[in-house]
């Protein structure tokens, strides 16, 4: 009679041991996750995000070595703190590549200090119209799904307890931030290609009709062309933004150009 309760004890302590080792990993994703890690969500509503992912990833993620002692519940902290944030980082780089894009576009179409300062970031309107819009895509395609299942998943690719090797995850964060920029001058590719046209058109103007004051003829129409510009290729960019997140999710470490 005494072993059936030890036997639940014991099952439980091992529970409960997986869920906090889980928790480390997970809390680390979710503070810089985008969308529900952004500075403007409080800390609370990050906290009980990250028990109900937590609470969501535990059962898949099967037996783990526990800690036996205090060293060695530091060294779990530190490696699935360390992962996690990696993680995180590598999803957060794809918002700093909507911002990156929204600046490029923004200065191409001389609209960068329109609302500069509204959001939480100071971006340009454009950027932060990007950046809400992605975030809003992500969330309704399922990122919050893509995410618990890219945790899953992390536990194959590190395991729990053990650090990454320290020269392939700083190969694997150059390779991310490269990859970022690359996105986002790919996003900003169309304004910058059309800052350019207008720029060569209005030096061929001014020098054809130097009496002419371009300067008040060119800045309604780069302006309004810009909005049209941003109007008819923000769902493609979008597009093109979310394909690249959820590739990231579904395969972290693969190698893409």
């Amino acid at each position: 009679m005494i072993d059936v309760p030890l036997a639940v004890l014991n099952l439980a302590t091992e529970a409960i041991w997986v869920f906090a080792i889980v928790f480390l990993r997970v809390g680390a994703l979710v503070s810089v996750l985008p969308a529900f890690g952004e500075r403007s969500v409080p800390t609370r509503i990050k906290l009980m995000l990250a028990l109900a992912f937590a609470a969501v990833v535990a059962p898949g993620v099967g037996p783990l070595e526990t800690p036996d002692d205090v060293v060695g519940l530091g060294i779990f902290a530190l490696t699935e703190t360390t992962v996690g944030l990696a993680l995180g980082m590598g999803l957060r780089l794809f918002v700093l590549a909507l911002q990156t894009a929204g600046s490029i576009a923004a200065q191409s179409t001389s609209l960068s200090q329109i609302l500069g300062g509204a959001a939480v970031d100071p971006l340009p309107a454009m950027g932060y119209i990007l950046v809400l819009a992605g975030l809003a895509l992500a969330v309704m395609s399922g990122l919050h799904v893509r995410a618990a299942e890219l945790l899953i998943l992390s536990y194959q690719l590190f395991p729990a307890g053990r650090f990454p090797d320290a020269q392939a995850l700083s190969g694997w964060g150059l390779n991310q931030v490269s990859r970022a920029f690359a996105l986002a001058f790919t996003l900003s590719a169309p304004f910058v290609i059309a800052s350019v046209i207008y720029n060569l058109a209005l030096g061929a103007i001014n020098r054809a009709m130097p009496q002419l004051m371009v300067a008040f003829v060119g800045a309604p129409v780069i302006t309004m062309g810009g909005l049209m510009l941003l109007f008819v290729t923000a769902p493609l960019m979008l597009g093109v933004w979310l394909d690249a997140l959820m590739s990231f999710a579904d395969n972290p470490i693969a190698v893409r150009p």
